[in-house]
């Protein structure tokens, strides 16, 4: 007997364990689509299935491709936490929210080695270091450094000073010369380090108050014991550390440290921004944020949640906060909060404050969130503005256009044995379609099958414009035809005076040959060349573009022939009703009260009498 996939899935959902844990969602290839947590596999997976639930256009589509379902049970909420994150960054599934760095950010690492070292990095290495961070600006984590070095002696460069062998001379690359021979204290002994070292990570989690007051206390024992060098030692420590402190911004009255999370997201543009703030004894000691994609339909709410998240189940330590202070409730934030007591210690608190000092810090937080997705967006507009697609920097090379065609304008003609008669336009920009620009025009001027006068009076008409009301100038203009279409467009634009201010160009199609402007022959594109794609595509756009037009239009003629069969109906009157109906048939299907309120009572009844002739009045 031979299963299907749906026969598989279904299988599985109705065989699911009721214990926590992590499940994947596959599509028909195979691919991992989307990885979530529950608290009750069974309850939590099958709800996607549900059609009973209200679900998101985004959910409705990922339900739908899903084929097959994995579970992995764990012994408790925090390890799903801990498996879902990992899961997410591994396999990056597409319907999962997005979190991308807007750059690198500095870290402090704190290696795990018997005499652990202390040194700035950007790249965060799975090895059992500890990396404090991230700093928001290189300048703030090189204070950092420098008050370690002050305060402890420490070298913080990322080579390791006992490695150094002094008798065959300093290595080239190392940069510690002054802490290693005055101030490094890497010949202490083991336990006076290690004591150092637990100083360094408080310092590094905000802790320096209490830090101050514990090296007062040594500096005052060491000054009675009649140890002044090392009283005087712990003194300049202790006003390096008072400085460091005195420059972090005070912005509550207690001493309880504090995360701080918010989120903002710019629906049009489809970005969000998540920001943190980190509170220690009062004071900003840090700020951090990611960009957030992949947000389509998803609530604010759960763009925090996997901000948040990310953050704690990520590489970085230094997790001891007593409070999380959030700007939305969080679903189910159980998890999170048994993790981060385990990792604290002690009970954590999630909060949504609501008025008060807290919930300026959460606007506060969500101003800078709103400020940086506004900086991202335009970062990345800037970005593609800049960006130029390599088919036009092959199209300017290969037509010896005198700047990179980043706007193309193409002209066609559509027409049927001479009758009606219409033109396209249409705009490209950057390489792709902008089909806002798009213009159609009705010929005018010319009667009969002439594809060269055409194309002379479309060019006219349109160029004038331009110059009359200053719109933009294309790049290079390109016509549908050979040697007499491009003769008649340059012929046109001679009479106007807008020659020679934008390159002009015929792609006639038999052979895709490209005729320029006072060359006797062709030039021939290879037809491999992105280049002549680009081309062909537009010019096929066009082509497109003005055949519906063209059938359209005569669509519309054959239904005012119709109409102006109707005793009382003239031409005139038949082209005003198409554009009020849109067609003869809506016409045929409305009540008479409803023709004679939009056609006038008059000729609606005319029309009802016509379409139903066996109706009494």
């Amino acid at each position: 007997m031979s299963y299907t996939a749906y026969d598989t899935l279904n299988h599985k959902l109705e065989h699911l364990p009721l214990n926590p844990g992590v499940y994947q969602f596959k599509d028909a290839k195979g691919t991992i689509i989307y990885v979530g947590k529950a608290k009750k596999l069974r309850n939590r997976v099958r709800s996607y299935f549900q059609e009973s639930r209200h679900h998101s256009g985004k959910l409705r589509m990922l339900v739908v491709k899903i084929r097959d379902v994995e579970t992995i049970i764990t012994d408790s909420e925090a390890e799903a936490l801990i498996l879902e994150n990992n899961l997410i960054k591994k396999h990056q599934p597409r319907y999962n929210v997005a979190l991308k760095d807007d750059k690198s950010y500095p870290y402090i690492c704190l290696t795990r080695e018997e005499r652990p070292r202390v040194f700035p990095t950007r790249t965060v290495i799975k090895n059992g270091s500890k990396y404090y961070g991230p700093y928001d600006h290189v300048g703030k984590m090189k204070h950092m450094l420098e008050t370690i070095r002050k305060v402890f002696g420490l070298c913080t460069c990322a080579c390791n000073p006992r490695s150094i062998d002094l008798n065959r001379g300093m290595p080239k690359w190392y940069s510690c010369f002054d802490d290693y021979f005055e101030s490094c204290s890497a010949e202490l002994p083991l336990d006076q380090y290690q004591d150092k070292l637990q100083k360094v990570v408080r310092l590094l989690n905000g802790n320096t108050a209490s830090l101050i007051r514990e090296l007062k206390e040594e500096m005052q024992i060491a000054a009675e014991s009649l140890a002044f060098e090392e009283a005087a030692g712990l003194r300049d420590g202790i006003e390096a550390l008072q400085k460091y402190s005195e420059k972090m911004k005070m912005v509550t009255n207690d001493e309880i440290n504090r995360d701080v999370f918010a989120v903002y997201a710019d629906r049009e543009e489809a970005v969000a921004c998540g920001v943190l703030f980190k509170i220690r004894e009062g004071k900003l000691i840090g700020r951090h944020n990611k960009v957030l994609k992949n947000i389509e339909e998803v609530p604010d709410e759960e763009l925090l949640q996997a901000f948040v998240e990310d953050y704690y189940t990520g590489d970085t330590a230094g997790i001891e906060p007593d409070e999380v202070h959030v700007s939305h409730d969080f679903e189910d934030a159980d998890p999170l909060l048994s993790y981060l007591s385990e990792q604290v210690g002690r009970k954590v608190r999630l909060i949504e404050p609501k008025i008060g000092e807290k919930a300026q810090l959460v606007k506060m937080a969500e101003s800078n969130a709103k400020l940086l997705a506004a900086d991202y967006v335009l970062q990345k507009k800037k970005a593609e503005k800049d960006f130029v697609p390599h088919s036009l920097k092959s199209l300017q090379r290969d037509l010896f256009l005198p700047r990179v065609p980043r706007r193309i304008e193409c002209f066609d003609i559509s027409n049927l044995m001479g009758t009606d008669q219409v033109a396209s336009m249409v705009c490209f920009v950057d390489a792709q379609s902008r089909k806002s620009e798009y213009k159609r025009f009705n010929i005018k001027t010319v009667q009969g099958p002439d594809d060269f006068a055409s194309m002379k009076e479309v060019l006219t008409r349109r160029y004038s414009r331009v110059m009359r009301e200053k719109q933009h100038i294309p790049d290079l203009i390109v016509v549908d035809g050979g040697k007499g279409q491009l003769s008649s467009a340059v012929e046109a634009l001679q009479e106007i005076g807008f020659y020679g201010q934008v390159p002009i160009v015929g792609l006639a199609k038999r052979l895709e040959e490209i005729f320029l402007p006072g060359r006797p022959d062709p030039v021939m594109i290879p037809k491999t060349s992105s280049a002549l794609k680009l081309l062909q595509r537009v010019r096929d756009e066009a082509h497109r573009f003005a055949i519906t037009f063209h059938r359209e239009k005569r669509s519309k003629r054959t239904f005012s022939s119709e109409l102006e069969s109707v005793p009382g109906i003239g031409a005139k009157t038949a082209q005003k009703l198409i554009r009020e109906f849109g067609s003869v048939k809506k016409m045929r299907e409305t009540g008479l009260e409803e023709l004679k309120a939009k056609a006038g009572a008059k000729t609606g009844v005319l029309l009802y009498e016509w379409f139903h002739p066996q109706t009494e009045k």
